[in-house]
């Protein structure tokens, strides 16, 4: 095996440091509009006038994003390369959620390099500390999981299919924007829903798509969590979509609040991120992610989880789970059926 010379690795990280870059100069771009605004080319000042941002900074944005092959230049007049059209929140497929991503675990690997030393974990509130990110946690979750949602798990979930036939009422708890109700609601013409959430972000971001997508009739959505349980009536489908790691330490009233809140016959549907049953797996490229987020999780008080642990406390509380793995197992969705 060869050793990598000190000149090596300083390329690499001068790689890995210009593709940081790089990302947080698309942020900027996505946050204040100026990918969507650069449809038909501008100057600096056209661009700006459009977005309605300050001009001296849009210049120097403009600059940036030349260099790093986001825009071409025709004298002082920008216009979009394919990449940097891929960055538009809209493109299909947009690549707007690695750019949230990555000023997110930026200032998540800020809080945990002061705080490691305390050992302080602060909780969720630190997803609000930074008024640029919280809007754009729902558009980026979205982008990156609701497409995956609809090929490839709302087809082989068979519980998705029973809601359906009996009109039944799903509650998504910590809804984000919405996105998972709306998947749900616009693929079967029965399914009601509510979402749940602790940010008045999110909650009007999610009422405002679900209008927009002519699903008002059939989704509310309130502020509320599991602590905080605001639906008066037992329902069919209770979702947690990558939030049972945010609660795990109180797992074993967790279970039992959606024992209580399900029908006979309903069930709990969880979806989290596979934790793996060997470290050495979190080398594979499409883990690396998660072990850094598992980090940042910590920060929350959160960690990762695996199959056998949900399906576990599951046992524990009453619930039947079953348990389907998705990505090459690196997702997995864990249904918990309340007996009848």
């Amino acid at each position: 095996m060869t050793t990598a010379t000190l000149d090596e690795m300083r390329q690499q990280a001068m790689q890995q440091a210009q593709g940081a870059m790089s990302l947080a100069l698309a942020f900027v771009g996505v946050h204040n509009g100026l990918f969507e605004a650069l449809a038909e080319p501008a100057t600096a000042e056209g661009l700006a006038a459009r977005a309605g941002v300050d001009a001296g900074y849009v210049r120097r944005w403009c600059d940036a994003a030349y260099a790093f092959g986001y825009l071409d230049a025709e004298g002082e007049v920008f216009r979009l390369t394919a990449l940097g059209g891929a960055y538009r929140p809209s493109a299909p497929g947009t690549l707007m959620p690695f750019a949230v991503q990555s000023v997110l675990g930026a200032h998540m690997a800020e809080r945990a390099a002061g705080l490691m030393p305390s050992g302080e974990r602060p909780g969720e509130r630190v997803l609000g500390e930074r008024a640029t990110i919280l809007p754009w946690f729902g558009p980026m979750l979205e982008a990156s999981f609701a497409g995956f949602f609809e090929r490839e798990i709302l087809p082989a979930v068979d519980v998705f299919a029973s809601l359906d036939a009996g009109g039944g009422v799903a509650v998504d708890l910590g809804c984000g924007n919405g996105w998972y109700l709306r998947a749900l609601a616009g693929r079967f013409a029965r399914v009601r829903g509510v979402g749940l959430d602790g940010f008045e972000e999110n909650i009007r971001q999610a009422t405002e798509a679900a209008g927009r997508a002519g699903l008002s009739s059939r989704l509310s959505f309130r502020a509320g969590d599991l602590h905080h349980y605001t639906v008066d009536e037992p329902v069919d489908l209770i979702a947690m979509n990558r939030a049972l790691h945010h609660v795990w330490d109180r797992r074993d009233e967790v279970f039992a609040q959606l024992f209580a809140a399900l029908r006979p016959g309903g069930a709990a549907v969880i979806w989290e991120p596979r934790w793996p049953d060997e470290r050495a797996q979190l080398r594979d490229g499409r883990r690396r992610g998660m072990a850094f987020q598992n980090l940042s999780e910590h920060v929350q008080g959160n960690h990762f989880l695996r199959p056998d642990e949900i399906e576990a406390a599951m046992r524990g509380a009453g619930l039947a789970p079953r348990t389907w793995l998705f990505a090459d197992g690196t997702e997995a969705v864990i249904v918990g059926t309340r007996p009848r």
